[in-house]
């Protein structure tokens, strides 16, 4: 792989469920250490995609391309194993667990002995917090304890722990207040110096021109345009949002 080949590349993806038509004809390629917003109102298809690239749905007709290598993205599992990592609004963190769980929830390192290898799974995920600066008391505070911006710190963090190629990010601060947004944002920027591509659906618009390379709009399920963020501007975007 270069760096000029896409971690991603959809080409002509289209899904029907039954007669309704879902996504039409779309085409998006996203680099490696790069962040690419997906805009649209409510129903555009937005969501559809997103399940599209991380297997919960097959797509009805196209191709998905990973690194150079077309795939069959038919699983959620599938899209893992190809470095592909999703957080959704609902974050599926176990509330009752303790960070360095969570982390390693599903995935769970254990010694040459069968056992749960906590000292690793501590360090490792220590590290990461530090890394991605995700300020939580320590790996052994409980998902429960956590404010919201924790949390989606702790569920961004766990993404970039497993995904070696693409994460997938469904309204990361749709929730959260003004100071948490700004601290959340701030972690997906320092996704791109790990050279992890990144695909966003945000609907506040200031966060998608602080945070995105480009911009790609769906509307009804169709693919109005890709432009680059600092070649665009809002009154353009909200008019290929709503055909006004």
């Amino acid at each position: 792989m270069t760096a000029s080949t896409p971690v991603l590349q959809l080409t002509d993806i289209r899904k029907h469920f039954d007669a309704v038509v879902a996504i039409e004809n779309f085409s998006l390629d996203i680099y490696p250490g790069e962040i690419v917003a997906l805009v649209g109102d409510n129903g555009a298809g937005k969501s559809t995609l997103i399940k599209i690239v991380s297997g919960v749905y097959a797509p009805s007709s196209g191709s998905i391309t990973i690194e150079g290598e077309t795939v069959s993205m038919s699983s959620a599992t599938m899209a893992r194993s190809h470095g592909i990592e999703v957080v959704y609004q609902d974050l599926a963190l176990a509330d009752q667990q303790t960070v360095y769980m969570n982390m390693f929830l599903g995935r769970e390192l254990t010694n040459s002995f069968g056992l749960l290898d906590r000292k690793t799974m501590i360090s490792e995920t220590q590290k990461l917090v530090d890394e991605l600066d995700v300020r939580i008391p320590s790996p052994f505070a409980t998902i429960r304890d956590l404010s919201g911006g924790q949390r989606q710190g702790v569920a961004i963090a766990r993404a970039t722990r497993w995904a070696s190629k693409l994460i997938l990010l469904d309204e990361p601060t749709a929730a959260l207040g003004v100071a948490e947004t700004a601290k959340v944002e701030a972690i997906v920027q320092s996704l791109k110096s790990r050279n992890i591509g990144v695909l966003i659906i945000s609907h506040s618009l200031d966060q998608v021109f602080k945070l995105s390379d480009r911009i790609c709009v769906l509307r009804r399920g169709k693919q109005i345009g890709i432009r680059k963020t600092s070649e665009t501007d809002k009154n353009e975007i909200v008019s290929m949002i709503t055909g006004v």
